[in-house]
């Protein structure tokens, strides 16, 4: 059968003729649920507690940065470019190397820490979903080559879902090379059906609430 006949025989199951412009694109159904602050809070810490990650609230910078001081405690951690965490004053904190822009460096510090610390572009509520847009102030390689993945998240960041992101970030690949999402600690199923974590990113996730 020719390609021209199997074109024809499309073209016909769809009711076009050849030439013929195609139609235009449909109008995007984005839909945003209205929802407050603290509901989008609570939904976030929900549903990444449901996936097996761990939460923790702090109401102030100064918290966040105490707690990362003791989740961190006697480990060796790497933290990424965000300005956020420097306003937080946990890049500076002891045992955290922050800084890196040499690519090599960063891999090789990255496959040997025990920590990876990044903020997040966004969060999403209804799937507990972190959105890192990949750049020099957060590469990818800190929230997916070390074991455990700590997240410093502003609440304002926070919101209800997918289609509220594409509404904020209508072209993504305007602003980034690689968006990512992360949807709590890495697992697969592949092998026999056995739930392993920890294969394809961190085995332990942590997102840190400020504000």
């Amino acid at each position: 059968m020719s390609r021209e006949h199997i074109l024809h025989r499309v073209r016909t199951a769809l009711g076009r003729s050849a030439g013929q412009a195609p139609d235009g694109l449909p109008p995007a159904r984005i839909r945003i649920p209205g929802s407050g602050l603290e509901s989008r809070i609570a939904s976030v810490r929900v549903r990444v507690e449901a996936l097996g990650g761990e939460t923790f609230r702090a109401n102030t910078q100064e918290d966040a940065r105490s707690f990362v001081e003791m989740a961190i405690a006697g480990k060796m951690a790497v933290a990424s470019n965000a300005p956020y965490l420097a306003a937080c004053g946990i890049a500076g904190l002891p045992g955290v190397r922050s800084g890196i822009t040499d690519r090599d460096e960063l891999r090789e510090f990255c496959a040997s820490a025990d920590i990876g610390i990044t903020s997040a572009d966004y969060a999403l509520a209804d799937t507990g979903t972190l959105v890192l847009l990949s750049s020099p102030r957060e590469a990818r390689l800190i929230s997916l080559l070390p074991p455990a993945h700590i997240a410093v998240v502003p609440c304002d960041s926070i919101l209800t879902g997918l289609d509220e992101l594409f509404s904020v970030l209508p072209n993504p690949a305007e602003e980034t090379s690689s968006m990512v999402l992360i949807t709590g600690p890495s697992r697969t199923a592949d092998i026999e059906q056995i739930l392993v974590r920890g294969v394809h990113g961190p085995g332990r996730i942590t997102v840190v609430v400020v504000g």
